[in-house]
């Protein structure tokens, strides 16, 4: 292959995707390569689909202040472009009298982070909404949504071929060195190896943005860039127990715990679904354990009395991109130009994990800021 982009984009995942459509124009050469046969194969493809509120992190995040972006960026672009969505609105649920302080102090740091349609339930108000849930206290937020992740990936990638964008699939990058004012990036397909120059590199390569870091010459360690993968397992609740809620349910969240809990969730079908649980890994599969049931049976128990053992069934897995490793403290999305290691064309996204998905159309936004910076 022989010819030069203005920028290339690793990773076809809902950020990469984002990125591309951000950036994609006429006069601009855009390329986006992945090493699978499509977009969003990865932790893209296995979460929760969840439009969040921004209720969680701290309020000067990027997690915080992209979500809360992406958030409006989002229903705007479902409303517009006919995305399938649904503003379903989400409880989180104190299940016991201790709990309630921990549910407090989200309400407040929830509304630090601009988060103002928020209110606070107690239990006979949240038995009249949800009679079907138990809980002292329910924090609702309103403007928690679902989306169908693939139709908004498809509009992404849409979009960025619209613009003029390229892609490249079944090319993994084996090879990203920095020469004059760019880089040779070189793919691998099933068959051969090629390469290509380009001007500014977006690393959005996900679980693997540490080994595309490497490749470039980055210390993953020493730059804050190591992903410890984190899997998360669903199980789908059988249809006599899918009309138990309405909304979606969430724990007080344990964010040291690798996330936010064993939740239910309602996807546009109107099934529901428990998960994630998380848990580390070295290797990546995407198997469900039949073994870890009473785990989750227990978890949703805890507010969701009438749900039986045999109501759960195997669903789904995914592997989240973690920054923060086990027993580590929060650590925030990673954006930025790699200007300080001597690569000023490089941009890192790393660590985006939840709320990715809501924060993708923000994330794009961002970098297309910094690749004004370098163009």
């Amino acid at each position: 292959m022989d010819c030069e982009f203005d920028v290339t984009i690793i990773g076809a995942g809902v950020v990469g995707l984002a990125v591309a459509a951000a950036l994609a124009r006429p006069g601009r050469d855009v390329c986006v390569v992945e090493r699978h046969a499509a977009f969003g194969q990865e932790t893209s493809s296995r979460n929760s689909e969840v439009i969040h509120s921004g209720i969680y992190y701290p309020a000067d995040s990027l997690k915080t202040r992209l979500c809360v972006r992406g958030r409006e960026l989002l229903y705007a672009l479902c409303r517009d472009r006919g995305i399938p969505h649904a503003r379903r609105g989400k409880l989180v649920v104190a299940a016991r009298p201790e709990e309630r302080p921990d549910l407090e102090a989200l309400l407040a740091n929830g509304r630090r982070n601009g988060v103002e349609d928020l209110v606070l339930l107690e239990g006979g108000a949240l038995a009249k909404l949800e009679p079907n849930l138990r809980g002292e206290a329910a924090l609702l937020s309103p403007s928690t949504g679902i989306i169908d992740s693939h139709a908004l990936m498809r509009h992404f990638e849409g979009a960025a071929r619209q613009g003029g964008a390229a892609f490249l699939y079944n090319a993994g990058v084996v090879g990203l060195d920095p020469v004059g004012g760019g880089f040779d990036v070189r793919v691998r397909d099933r068959e051969e190896t090629d390469g290509f120059r380009s001007r500014v590199v977006v690393n959005a390569a996900g679980l693997r943005a540490d080994r595309v870091a490497a490749l470039a010459g980055i210390d993953p360690d020493r730059a804050g860039l190591r992903i410890h993968p984190c899997k998360g397992e669903y199980f789908r609740l059988r249809r006599r127990a899918a009309t138990a809620v309405e909304r979606l349910v969430y724990p007080v969240p344990r964010i040291k715990a690798g996330g936010l809990g064993v939740h239910v969730t309602v996807d546009l079908q109107g099934g529901l679904k428990l998960g994630p649980n998380a848990f580390y890994v070295s290797a990546f599969d995407y198997d469900v354990d039949p073994g870890h049931r009473a785990f989750f049976f227990e978890a949703a128990r805890a507010y969701l009395p009438g749900v039986d053992p045999d109501d759960l069934t195997p669903d789904m897995a995914g592997i989240r991109p973690k920054l923060q490793g086990p027993g580590d403290g929060f650590r925030d999305f990673v954006i930025r130009r790699e200007t300080a290691l001597g690569l000023p064309g490089l941009i890192s996204l790393a660590g985006i994990e939840s709320p990715g998905l809501t924060a993708a159309p923000a994330i794009g936004e961002i970098v297309a800021g910094l690749v004004a910076e370098v163009l």
